[in-house]
């Protein structure tokens, strides 16, 4: 079970995941992200900080918006990943083509 809230914070948006996200609750992710986009975002951080699990569903759907982030402009920042987390984003190379911090302030300085 997923539960995943937009929150204006400024100049940014934060998309904040608790709880898990598999095949099923990975059309949630895809919806907010795709609304962030839509309604014109440019700084957008992930809040994984409650995030338990992610599948490759999940995954999948920050890689498929990847090119869609460089031609929108859309600077993207995840942070809070807890270990089992991020060992999984690493795995399979994401750590390389997304931006991922520790913490919601080091993913706001990266943003600038």
């Amino acid at each position: 079970m997923v539960d995943i809230k937009r929150i204006k914070e400024g100049e940014y948006e934060v998309i904040a995941i608790k709880g898990e996200v598999d095949a099923s609750s990975s059309i949630e992710l895809d919806s907010a992200i795709s609304d962030a986009i839509n309604d014109g975002t440019k700084k957008l951080l992930v809040d994984c900080t409650s995030l338990e699990y992610i599948s490759s569903a999940g995954l999948g759907v920050f890689m498929s918006y990847i090119e869609e982030f460089k031609k929108n402009n859309v600077n993207l920042v995840i942070f809070g990943l807890n270990d089992k987390v991020a060992n999984v984003f690493g795995i399979l190379g994401l750590d390389q083509l997304l931006k991922i911090e520790g913490t919601k302030m080091e993913a706001k300085a990266l943003l600038g």
